[in-house]
Parts: structure tokens; sequence; C-alpha cells
């Protein structure tokens, strides 16, 4: 194994870069640097030579031009052992360059500040960085290139030891500097497509998806399935407690925080979902009296469930959780007194709202095999009680109203057909994900009889438009008095003519929830 003799430093994050220096000269490497990477290196004590120095060409362009000279790209790309190529470097005093240490310019923090100029964005698309990297990452049966941090250890230790790295970890890095740049060009792209396109809220012409990863999985939404989080996860929970999150956990916990942040500004709200369903939603004058009415919705659901809170999570509440058997709880942030009661159930996970993921992620993407992906705009649409058109004879009384804007925020987060009795304050019955949608009002208006809870006086909530007056003739039956629906039915006359039979009131939003 030959030894690594010269290395080119050139980072925008110095983080853990001078230990690792110091490793590289006291194994006797030269080091060549930039800019600042080299003033940082020397006021540490270190010989540097300049890259101005190493190529023979002067720095030009405000620093735009530096590294993309044939010394430096020459010196990472000759193939050693090649008579052609070591006669061609040696003709034109080319020298080895056996380690590349780069980061590059920070684009993606740069373009997540809110209102960022154009200029500095584009200021900020580093050229130099990523050609060292692919030429490094190309010839790595010789050179060693470094992208991460987190990876000076893993080198060092081998370089301290042989005096070089074993080919196997030069794979695995050459192989990380390809994910990170085709990262980088992702959002250098996306960025753009965004800032020249005429209208801003236009879906992209190309779909770029590149996520990290955050961690493997012990399994999918079954055993037998592999699975692993990518992507931004920590930036929005924080995990404070419990067992390793399962992909099933995941799905649960993003819904449920979806669903909560309909409420953020509302009086204390609990809901809790099961395989990401609502099943029971309450509000009170406490979060404890907001679990009690959304616990009566449904006794049986939220055994394994997930549960979600709008404000701190108090001792009271933790109280009456822990008697429960819950999978997740999350909440925007837990009191010392809570967390101390629900920490002593070891396997509990207990999730901290670091900040709203709908707001930051405007877009849904999902796989539909074939290597197809379909994207949309988030169900962000909310409705106030002014953009509600009553169309029956029938006012509601105030009552009423507030249960028609309770239910519609919540039945929006139903799988379709979707079906949501409600008071102003709470859940009394919930039907999901049926064919039917007078089969899902069954199935509400049965678990609302199991909970015995009367829905006289209740509103009727459907995600889309009532197709027949059938569901609402069973959902008056039930005793229904009011209904809150998007409309746009061609039998939309008759449903009317329906409720206005019975003494029912119906409010149109002119706006459906599907959820699929």
């Amino acid at each position: 194994m030959t030894t690594i003799t010269r290395a080119l430093l050139s980072v925008s994050d110095k983080t853990g870069l001078i230990p690792f220096a110091q490793t590289l000269a006291a194994a006797g490497v030269e080091l060549i640097s930039t800019g600042g990477t080299a003033k940082a290196l020397r006021e540490a004590g270190l010989a540097v030579r300049d890259i101005s120095e190493h190529t023979g060409f002067p720095e030009m362009l405000d620093g735009r031009v530096k590294t993309l000279h044939p010394k430096v790209h020459g010196g990472l790309l000759y193939i050693r052992g090649n008579a052609t190529h070591e006669a061609a470097v040696q003709a034109h005093g080319i020298a080895p360059i056996d380690l590349v240490v780069v980061n590059l310019y920070p684009f993606e923090v740069t373009v997540a500040k809110p209102n960022v100029a154009l200029h500095d964005a584009i200021e900020n698309i580093d050229i130099g960085g990523p050609s060292m990297l692919r030429s490094a990452a190309k010839n790595h049966e010789s050179v060693t290139v470094i992208v991460d941090p987190s990876d000076y250890a893993f080198v060092a230790e081998q370089i301290r030891a042989h005096g070089n790295t074993t080919l196997e970890l030069r794979r695995q890095l050459a192989a990380k500097v390809f994910a990170r740049t085709a990262a980088y060009d992702a959002a250098i792209a996306a960025h753009l497509q965004k800032e020249f396109s005429a209208d801003k809220k236009a879906l992209p012409p190309t779909l770029i998806i590149s996520a990290p990863l955050v961690q493997p999985l012990r399994y999918g939404e079954n055993p037998h399935q592999a699975a692993a989080l990518y992507g931004k996860f920590g930036e929005y929970f924080q995990q404070l407690h419990g067992k390793e999150l399962s992909y099933n956990n995941i799905l649960d916990l993003t819904a449920a925080a979806a669903l909560i942040g309909e409420f953020t500004a509302d009086a204390p709200t609990l809901a809790i979902l099961k395989h990401t369903n609502p099943c029971g939603m309450g509000q009170g004058a406490s979060l404890r009296e907001a679990w009690t009415k959304a616990f009566a919705t449904d006794k049986q659901a939220p055994f394994g469930g997930i549960i979600a809170v709008n404000r701190p999570l108090d001792a009271a509440c933790a109280e009456v959780i822990a008697e429960v058997f819950s999978e997740v709880i999350v909440a925007p942030d837990f009191t010392a007194d809570a967390l101390a009661i629900l920490q002593k159930k070891k396997n509990l996970r207990l999730l901290k709202i670091l900040k709203a993921g709908n707001a930051a992620q405007p877009w849904d993407v999902r796989s539909v095999g074939a290597n197809s992906f379909l994207m949309q705009s988030r169900d962000l649409k909310g409705t106030g009680a002014a953009e509600l058109k009553i169309v029956t004879k029938r006012q509601p009384t105030e009552t009423e109203l507030q249960a028609m804007l309770f239910g519609w925020r919540v039945v929006k987060h139903v799988k379709s057909n979707a079906i949501v009795y409600a008071g102003a304050d709470r859940t009394l019955g919930v039907g999901a994900g049926q064919m039917s949608r007078v089969d899902s009002s069954r199935i509400a208006v049965w678990k609302a009889g199991e909970a015995k809870l009367s829905l006289h006086g209740s509103v009727v909530c459907s995600d889309a438009f009532f197709p027949f007056p059938d569901g609402l003739i069973a959902a008056a039956t039930a005793g229904a008095t009011a209904a809150i629906q998007p409309g746009g039915s061609v039998k939309d006359a008759e449903v009317i003519a329906a409720a206005d039979e019975r003494g029912m009131t119906m409010a149109f939003t002119g706006t459906r929830h599907f959820r699929h």
C-alpha cells in the first residue's frame, strides 16, 4: 500500500478540520489549501501551501476560479501505474493529490432563509468544490475523498495505522460524495426552477427528490418489509423518550401532528388517532377535560393509538393518558411532571413538535410504483364561518355553527369516504374509509351507540357531497339536526329538500376533502 503524500483541503464547514489536519501533518502529508481554510490551518501552526503556489496560477474572479486547473484535476484523475498517464503528468509537472477534503458552499442553508435574494443564492453555488469531489471520487482506486466531517475519524485512524486508506473505505467515501453532489445539484435545480418560473406556485417541470438517510427502521408496515426514514424529520420532531419509532408510528404521528395543527389557536384540544384516522377529538378548559371528551368517542380504538395535543402536556392529563396503552404522544412540549409520569412507561414514545411540517413543505409526493410519482399541493384549505353557504330554510344556531366548524376540520383528516358526527367541542362518532358513504355513516352511528353518546342535536360532517338523500336521511334518523358538506352533487336539490323536510340546517363549503 502506497502512502498518502499530498492532500488538498478546502472547506466551508471547519468542524473537526484542525485535529484532522494535524493527523495528516504528523504522517508527513503535504497540505495544500485555499482562502479561509488555509488561514485557519496556519493559525493552528500548520505548514500549508497555497493553491495558487501549487498551480502556478493566481486565484481570480473574486475566487470563482482557483481550483479549476489541470494541476489540480490532473493530480486527482490520473491513473496511478498507467504508463501513458504517468508520462503525461510527468511531462506537465503535475504532482499527485492523494486526498481531498471538501465540503460545499452552504447553498441549502442560504436558500432556506426567508426572502433570500437571488444574487445570494447564485453566489452560494459551489463550482470548484463539486468538481474536485467528483474527480477524486471517480479515481477512488487511488484517491481518498472526504465530503463529511463525520468521516475524519475513520480516515485518520487508517492513516495513523497504515499511511493510507483501504480500498473498501475509499469506495464508501466515493459513493457518499456522489450522493452529496447529487443532493446539492438537486437543491440548486429545485430552487432555480421555482425562482425562474413565472408562476411561483406551479408544479416543477422535473420532480427532484433527494433526502438523506435519517435512520434505518426495524421493518416497514409489516415485518417482511424493509424500511428506512429519509429527509429532515429531526427538524420537525424531537423524540424525548421511548422505543425506536416504527414505520407505522411515523405515518401515524405525522398524521396526528397535521390534525392538531388545525387547532393551534384553539382552547386545549386533544386528538386520538389510529392508523392515521382520528377516532376521537375533544376540547375543554384543560387538556384533561379534552381527553375525557376525545376518549369517550371510542374507548376501544385508542388502545395502541397516537395522542396529539395543541399545547404543552401537563401532569393532570398525563395521569389519565397513562391509564391507557398508547404508542406515541405528540405535543408542542411536556411539563417536567408530565414527563416524570409518562417516562415510567419505557416503551411509550414521546415526541416534541419543533415546527409545523405542513407549512414548511407545501407539496405531497407519493410513489405509485412503476418508478412513477404523484405530486400535489397539500390540502391546507381552511373554511371559516363567513365562507359557509347555508342552503336550507333554517339557519344554524350558534352551537350548531361551532359544531360545523369543529367537525369540518376533523373530517378533513379522516380517510374517505369520511363521516364525522360532532358537537361544538367533541367528536361523537367517526366512520372512515368505507366504499359507501352510507356505510361510513352507519359505522359512525354504531360507534356513538357503543360509546353511549347521543347524536341528538349533533352535526353530521361529510368530506364530499352526499350523492343521494339517503345519507342525509340516515343522519337525521340518528339524531343529527345539522349537516356540513361540500355540495356539488347533481342531487343537491333533493338532498336540500330532505333536510328541509326534517327541519335540518345544512351548510355547503364548496370544498371537498378526499383523503385516500
